[in-house]
């Protein structure tokens, strides 16, 4: 019968399971209990009952010996020969041995005097067995364990046999070689049955790892461009990889671990194979989608499997790298928008997609961190009202189904177990110590751009032990790119112009620089030259980065108002913004987007001051000022998206960080979704901020009239403008491809107010087919010289 109250183990030696010791802690109270050391532990049932099952199994074996020896006898006359056999007796006088055995345990385990006079009258025992160690008393209980057991079973199979029990015992073997042709007849059909399964379970755990060998892999630290710094922390693995004692010898561990996060294209995946190349190590490379099968159990398999052979790799070279690579595919525990909180967190989400009206691509005009959080507020309310869970065991990420995940942790730092079959079982089953493993060298690399979707315990050291960030390459380290990748083609750029693209193009990456150079090349032989020139690279950026546009044509009139609109927000941007530049101006569709001014910053900042805040609101609200002041009060849809970003700018940095009127946060006055406040003191306090910083662009645009114009006419003759050439549109001097000078002449400005009044006259037409407009002015200057498209 259990027994609620707390009890707690004796002093007898923890080498027997029995007799093991601990605290316990009463349940009601916290505490240790003050009879803990009075009473025996419990037993557990199994084995409280073990024995005595076993005994009276042996009983019925003979029972149903003589059954079969005499048909004729009933049970109950069985049973009674059985008892006044020699054998039957013996087993019966056991069973009542081992009951008074398991009565004494029950006495001791709910009686504190009875439990204390056997510790005394057994205390000098207990100090003689007390001088072996657990592990031999643990040998020697089981030593004996096993003679009594197989003494049991011989008389057992003299009764049965009528042979001595010893021959008995020994006849056994040969009972078995007599039914041998039998057992494996049923052996084999089991085997057959069996090795279907186990065939097809083979198969399925096979692919998905590639192995390279040291002479396979070429690629070495210097093969790495633009990542210095993380290349040399990267060394210091290799060293330890090389002589792990330096470290071992000193008290230390050499790190298994390295994650490597970062943009796609960063270079990653080479800087892991130039580990493999500086080491001479086997480089082994998991694909991503290895452990994605469609039947469960399969994912564990190919984890074990892949294992034993980093583990064989190991001894025989003295090391091995393995690459994880998407490793957020490993260690996934899943989420509906993580793609789209990656790519808010990189900034690149087109916040046109934010309005069901089409606009402008609202983020392309401020800096980069302020594209970043304008995402991260929107995804954030999207993660609220679209994240499903997909679990937490694995399954999400590792696609292999329930235990793939678990199977990974274990191998990468798990218990050290023996290996072998001699080691685990043969020196087990003799009694012997199995030999500690040896110490495999296996570095883990993992490669993800998005480290938030890993698994924790993916993450913690001894798993994983240096993370490093693979960012954007350094202005220095894109230099360093474009100069390499340009001396393998025929060029004539020269070094400032190499500087001057590794400036304007700050999240450049490896990946996309070769890619730019390749793609410059091919615009140079469409052109029929073998030489790449510097607007091949221009022209090269600017289609990678934002694509090809759509090929649509706008009506004259929306030409000009979406030019002026653009117009407005890039004459606002170069007269405020003093952190970045212009990068491109466009009005050519691209989906939704009916054109964008696109910015980059000169310097990488953490922070924001208030003064640059206010700026980018004012560069949002550019678009509204301009289109009212252009169109006498009247403007388009597509300042929607530039307006819920400013709304949403000013709620989080001027209300939220002390850039307002107030000292106070208004972030917790009242429910704020998207950034932007539906009543309240915090919407009144939005109005006012909005309305301060729109009077003040109004009054900016008012005094560069002129070069609103201009650039507007620009962007309608050219359609794409590069930041130098916007520059020399405003200030009226030669750009690399448009000639500004022309647009500073007297005539040709009073010919633009003209155009641009036939373009609004033409807008208030209601009531009939509204007018085109006249041809597009040509600036004196300009047309000295043949116009070239950027």
């Amino acid at each position: 019968m259990a027994d609620d109250r707390p009890h707690a183990a004796d002093d007898e030696p923890s080498g027997l399971p029995e007799y093991a010791v601990g605290p316990v802690v009463s349940p009601s109270h916290g505490r240790r209990d003050d009879r803990e050391t009075l009473t025996r532990k419990p037993l557990v049932f199994w084995d409280r009952v073990k024995i005595l099952v076993f005994l009276v199994a042996m009983f019925l074996v003979l029972i149903w010996a003589q059954l079969a020896s005499n048909p004729l006898m009933t049970p109950v006359e069985a049973e009674r020969t059985v008892a006044l056999t020699g054998f039957g007796q013996i087993l019966l006088v056991l069973v009542v041995l081992e009951a008074l055995r398991q009565i004494h345990f029950l006495l001791a385990e709910h009686v504190a005097s009875y439990h204390q006079m056997w510790l005394r009258a057994f205390e000098r025992t207990e100090k003689l067995t007390g001088r072996w160690s657990a592990w031999t008393r643990f040998r020697v209980a089981r030593f004996v364990k096993w003679v009594a057991g197989l003494a049991i079973v011989a008389m057992v199979l003299s009764a049965i046999s009528g042979l001595p029990p010893i021959v008995a015992l020994f006849q056994v073997p040969a009972w078995f070689i007599q039914q041998l042709p039998m057992i494996i007849q049923l052996v084999l059909y089991l085997f057959i049955a069996v090795a279907q399964f186990a065939l097809i379970f083979y198969f399925l755990s096979r692919g998905g790892v590639d192995v390279y060998f040291p002479d396979d892999v070429k690629t070495r630290f210097s093969d790495v461009w633009g990542q210095d710094h993380v290349v040399e922390r990267v060394k210091e693995n290799v060293v330890f990889l090389e002589n792990p004692e330096e470290i071992e010898e000193k008290g230390g561990y050499v790190p298994g671990g390295i994650l490597l996060w970062g943009p796609p294209g960063t270079g990653k995946t080479l800087l892991a194979e130039a580990v493999a190349g500086e080491t001479g190590k086997p480089y082994v490379f998991v694909d991503p989608g290895a452990f994605i099968n469609m039947f469960f159990g399969v994912g564990v398999l190919k984890v074990k499997s892949l294992y034993r052979k980093l583990r064989k790799l190991s001894l025989r070279y003295g090391g091995v790298i393995v690459f994880f690579d998407e490793a957020d595919t490993l260690g996934n525990r899943g989420g509906a928008v993580s793609a789209a909180r990656r790519d808010a967190m990189e900034g690149r989400v087109p916040w046109a997609e934010a309005s069901a009206l089409h606009s402008c691509n609202g983020t392309h005009y401020v800096s980069a961190s302020t594209q970043q959080l304008l995402a991260e507020t929107r995804f954030a309310e999207a993660q609220r009202q679209l994240f499903v869970p997909t679990g937490a065991n694995g399954g999400g990420g590792m696609g292999g189904g329930m235990g793939t995940l678990q199977a990974l942790l274990t191998e990468m730092s798990g218990l050290k177990k023996p290996r072998g079959f001699v080691n685990r079982v043969l020196r087990r089953t003799l009694g012997m110590r199995p030999k500690p493993p040896p110490k495999y060298r296996i570095l883990h690399m993992m490669a993800t751009n998005m480290p938030d979707a890993l698994d924790p315990a993916l993450l913690r050291p001894g798993r994983i032990d240096r993370i490093y960030r693979v960012g954007y390459p350094s202005k220095e380290g894109r230099v360093d790119t474009f100069r390499n990748y340009l001396d393998k083609i025929k060029h004539d750029v020269t070094p400032e112009q190499v500087e001057n693209l590794a400036t304007i193009w700050p999240q450049a990456t490896g990946a996309s620089i070769k890619d730019a150079v390749n793609e410059a090349l091919v615009i140079a032989i469409r052109d029929g030259r073998d030489t790449v020139q510097y607007r091949d690279l221009i022209k090269a950026k600017s289609l990678k980065e934002n694509g090809l546009p759509d090929g649509g044509q706008h009506v004259d009139r929306e030409r000009h108002s979406i030019a002026l609109h653009e117009a407005c927000h890039a004459v606002t941007m170069y007269r405020l913004q003093h952190s970045s530049v212009i990068d491109t101006a466009t009005i050519e569709r691209r989906g939704d987007v009916g054109g964008f001014v696109a910015p980059v910053p000169l310097e990488e900042q953490m922070f924001k001051w208030r003064s640059e805040v206010e700026v980018d609101v004012m560069t949002f609200l550019a678009s509204l000022a301009g289109e009212r002041m252009f169109y006498d009060g009247d403007n388009t849809s597509g300042v929607g998206g530039d307006m819920k970003a400013a709304t949403s700018l000013v709620s989080q940095h001027i209300l939220g960080a002390a850039m307002g009127d107030t000292l106070r946060s208004f972030g917790g006055l009242t429910t704020v979704t998207m950034g932007v406040p539906y009543e309240g003191e915090t919407a009144q306090a939005v109005e006012a901020k909005l309305r301060e910083l729109y009077d003040r662009t109004v009054e900016v645009l008012k005094t560069n009239r002129r070069e609103v114009l201009a650039v507007a006419h620009a962007l309608e003759a050219h359609k794409t403008l590069s930041g130098e050439d916007v520059v020399a549109v405003i200030e009226g001097v030669e750009g690399p491809l448009v000639d500004g000078r022309g647009y500073v002449e007297p005539d040709f400005v009073a010919d633009l107010e003209a155009y641009h009044q036939r373009a609004v006259e033409a807008h208030k037409v209601e009531h009939e087919r509204r007018p085109g407009l006249p041809e597009l002015p040509t600036p004196v200057a300009a047309a000295t010289r043949p116009t070239q498209e950027p």
